[in-house]
């Protein structure tokens, strides 16, 4: 490959570090959504897109044009996550969690689209493919098989070049395709959820649907929120061992864990993974502010809440959410009201 940088004509092994980056830089936030769904951490996606940056600086030389460079980075990217699958990722617990999940920011999902509108990546980014269900079903996927579903479902690379990231032929990924797929269906929700932060007749009612979650959390009112769950909710709080399944159970667990009662806390909607979520902070008297508690990531189907994805307060810088929450001017102690 060559290119042009201040009217000379380099080629690839030509260039310096500086340009290097430059032309790499335009691939970095689908090349770490990429690595997010590979990997379902938003901080190991952070790291490996590193590492590919690193490799490609490394071996920039073996770059030889034939292909272009989104793809050749696209390779790389792909190794290092399998590479680091290979080191380090335990399987999902019993029941399927997985306590890695982290959560990816709306607004740099915003970049990508906003940056890409013709490119296959930005195409491809269907909300389903960036929730937490997709991740956490990804997830049991084994490593290789992974790699093949999300190269050519969701970014729609064809099998030929999927073969040559992966050093398979055609044929292998073909049935790795089929493999994964199945995997898939096995723990994906059977339901879509009704969301997609849109101005739709659903949309309409799950933001009400939130609001409402959101005023009787504040009030912990317990039987408004358990009416707002489906008999089959799943509730989870990564990386926190646990995972809750029915009404019955998960209203169990507030109780049992000092939910009821509690006062002094503000909560603020927001928007996840393309879900709609709620960001809750506990009044603390020391600091004279509403402090970062915990997020709750929602899955709504059939104007119900099907799964609640709790986040700890680690995750709010990353999110882009305020570090703290002043009071009203006309208080001058804890609030309960959102």
């Amino acid at each position: 490959m060559s290119v042009e940088i201040q009217g000379r004509v380099l080629t690839m092994s030509e260039i310096d570090e500086a340009a290097f980056t430059r032309l790499a830089e335009r691939h970095r936030r689908e090349l770490h959504v990429h690595c997010y769904r590979m990997l379902g951490s938003f901080q190991d996606a952070e790291d490996t897109v590193q590492e590919t940056f690193l490799r490609a600086w490394r071996r920039r030389e073996t770059f030889e044009g034939r292909g272009s460079l989104r793809a050749w980075l696209y390779k790389i990217a792909t190794n290092a996550c399998l590479d680091l699958l290979a080191q380090r990722r335990p399987a999902p617990a019993t029941g399927g969690e997985v306590r890695w999940l982290e959560p990816y920011p709306d607004r740099l999902l915003d970049e990508l689209s906003a940056d890409g509108a013709d490119e296959p990546e930005a195409v491809a980014l269907a909300r389903e493919t960036v929730e937490l269900a997709y991740l956490v079903a990804v997830q049991h996927l084994a490593p290789r098989p992974r790699a093949v579903l999300i190269l050519r479902d969701v970014l729609g690379w064809p099998a030929r070049e999927v073969g040559e990231f992966l050093g398979d032929s055609v044929n292998s990924v073909n049935s790795a395709l089929q493999r994964a797929r199945a995997g898939l269906r096995e723990h994906l929700p059977a339901e879509r959820q009704d969301w997609s932060g849109g101005t739709g007749e659903d949309d309409v009612r799950t933001r009400d649907l939130v609001r409402r979650y959101t005023d009787a959390s504040v009030a912990t009112d317990v039987d408004t929120l358990a009416a707002m769950l489906r008999d089959d909710v799943r509730c989870s709080m990564p990386p926190t061992p646990g995972l809750h399944v029915g009404r019955d159970a998960v209203v169990a667990d507030w109780v049992a864990g000092g939910f009821v009662g509690m006062t002094g806390l503000r909560g603020v909607p927001t928007a996840v993974n393309r879900q709609p979520a709620v960001a809750f902070y506990l009044w603390q008297d020391d600091a004279g502010a509403y402090l970062p508690l915990t997020i709750d990531v929602l899955r709504v189907s059939g104007g119900a809440i099907a799964e609640i994805v709790t986040f700890h307060a680690d995750q709010f810088p990353r999110l882009g959410l305020p570090e703290r929450l002043e009071p009203p001017a006309q208080n001058l102690s804890p609030v309960s009201s959102s």
